[in-house]
């Protein structure tokens, strides 16, 4: 019995790059642009090409999550008289017995062993180098095509430099080579009809300008997905162990939250860290104490998320609301507090000492998800000193020039205040 399947229609640099006649293609390519849908039929065209049953062609995604995304998305694409699919394996098999396999990048000793005949490497920059070297090692004895696709995020990682090395075989012409080198932006997809123009201003005008860059134009910063820009981080340092020497009158207050710090500190009239506080393990009663005693003259914000809220609600009782001000964290509020000290930073308008707090702002990154940008540390890593001084940056840029008295209403404000654009 024949089985009809027509490729969906692609627009011309979609095409060009997904079906590309080299071995290995390496798309940088937009958000949305639709490099997921076009690989999705370039993996299932060439499973219907194989020459026996049981041969192998994977998905690789950073994390199973991703896969199950486009595992779902495939099933919708081939007709349903094509393919059984096995939900728990996420696998999809053909009429010919050809199998895709949708798998997570996360474990990479997971993927050694199989023989590959074709595979897809999605979100490409965010997926671990020794995963790239796992898969690069399935398609050894088959000599597999493979396509590899993602993002532009910073130049620290081994899609960018695999990128390079294609996109210099192309600029120079160099034959043969097995390497083919596309460049997507959101540009092409709005005139291919895929992403509307009116979204990519908004996009434009609600995003931090790197991670706009980075997500619209496949252009790479040089600070690998940190928000605030490491050169500007270094600008606004001071030597370890550095305090201003003046009085603190902002504080912002990170608290502690299973194996995480509680973490105070001060600026002083000038935007300079005059008081650093970090401390683990000593019991609520006495860190309550401490911040009272910190705090007892001075306007404060501090994290009221989860733990944070019945200490806050305490100090407060001994203290005031008026100067001590719970901050709730939510995605677009921590996205508001970080653009906020992402400005403060890039226009040197505070400074802090070398050593923990740098090493957090450096470590620091950006993810854009679907309700917008995700600001966070890495796994396995702290944001606690990132978090204290974003909230003290907020207290500060609230508070009136006079300084007269700092109020609850005026603390919170900031709450309500448009977004703005970090250059």
């Amino acid at each position: 019995m024949k089985k009809k399947y027509h490729r969906p229609k692609l627009y011309p640099k979609q095409h060009a790059a997904i079906f590309d006649p080299h071995r290995y293609s390496f798309i940088e390519a937009t958000t949305k642009a639709g490099k997921t849908a076009g690989c999705i039929a370039w993996i299932v065209e060439q499973a219907i090409g194989a020459k026996r049953i049981g041969q192998n062609y994977w998905w690789v995604a950073p994390v199973s999550d991703q896969a199950l995304i486009a595992f779902r998305r495939c099933m919708r694409a081939i007709p349903k008289n094509m393919f059984t699919a096995n939900i728990s394996l996420k696998t999809i098999t053909l009429f010919n017995g050809a199998v895709i396999w949708f798998k997570s990048g996360d474990k990479p000793n997971s993927l050694y062993g199989e023989d590959v005949f074709a595979a897809v490497l999605d979100e490409a920059s965010r997926m671990k180098e020794d995963a790239y070297i796992a898969i690069r090692s399935t398609l050894t004895f088959t000599r597999g095509p493979v396509r590899i696709i993602g993002n532009v995020r910073g130049r620290k990682n081994w899609f960018f430099r695999l990128a390079r090395v294609a996109e210099r075989q192309q600029t120079l012409g160099q034959e043969p080579r097995e390497y083919g080198y596309h460049k997507i932006i959101a540009d092409d997809a709005v005139t291919a009809g895929v992403l509307d123009a009116k979204e990519i201003e908004d996009a434009r005008e609600q995003l931090p300008e790197q991670a706009f860059r980075e997500l619209y134009l496949a252009e790479p910063s040089d600070d690998g997905g940190n928000p605030f820009g490491l050169k500007e981080i270094e600008a606004c340092k001071k030597p370890k162990g550095w305090l201003s020497g003046k009085p603190a009158k902002w504080w912002g207050w990170d608290f502690a939250k299973k194996v995480d710090y509680f973490v105070g500190i001060g600026l002083d009239e000038d935007g300079a860290v005059a008081r650093f506080e970090r401390w683990q393990g000593v019991p609520w009663g006495e860190s309550t104490n401490r911040v009272v005693d910190m705090t007892a003259e001075c306007a404060a914000l501090a994290d009221s998320t989860g733990v944070g809220d019945p200490i806050v609600e305490a100090i407060q009782k001994r203290l005031s609301e008026e100067r001590f001000v719970g901050y709730q964290f939510t995605s677009q509020s921590k996205q508001k507090l970080m653009e906020g000290l992402a400005l403060s930073i890039q226009s040197r308008t505070v400074w802090f000492p070398d050593g923990v707090i740098v090493q957090e702002l450096e470590q620091f990154e950006y993810e854009l998800t679907r309700t917008g940008v995700r600001y966070s540390a890495p796994a396995g890593y702290h944001d606690d000193c990132v978090c204290a001084l974003a909230l003290a940056v907020m207290c500060r840029a609230t508070a009136a020039p006079t300084m007269v008295e700092v109020t609850g209403d005026m603390l919170q404000q900031i709450a309500r205040m448009p977004r703005r654009r970090v250059y």
